[in-house]
């Protein structure tokens, strides 16, 4: 995760507001906030949809990295089961020999 500054919801929001609604150049308001013009284009992306839209969203991405690290986990365990099962089958052939 990146170590830069944490801004507020409210200062991203507003920081939108300024090139959206009062019409503020992005280069503008960045040399203004000290913000990249990236990090503004970034932020106007998420900031610019309705807040329900932005919640469903988020709620999307939480879920998606839920469901990534359950995947992760359960081919872990698959993995695991795997090689126990080849080790017991070859456990089972030197059994059956003696």
């Amino acid at each position: 995760m990146g170590k830069g500054i944490r801004y507020s919801e409210e200062f991203k929001q507003e920081a939108i507001n300024q090139i959206t609604i009062h019409g503020y150049s992005v280069v503008d308001v960045g040399s203004r906030l000290g913000v990249s013009t990236k990090t503004l284009y970034a932020w106007k992306s998420r900031y610019s949809k309705p807040q329900a839209k932005r919640e469903e969203e988020t709620d999307l991405r939480a879920e998606l990295a839920r469901l990534k690290r359950e995947l992760k986990r359960t081919t872990e365990e698959r993995d695991i089961l795997k090689e126990a099962a080849v080790y017991f089958a070859g456990e089972s052939k030197h059994a059956t020999r003696s």
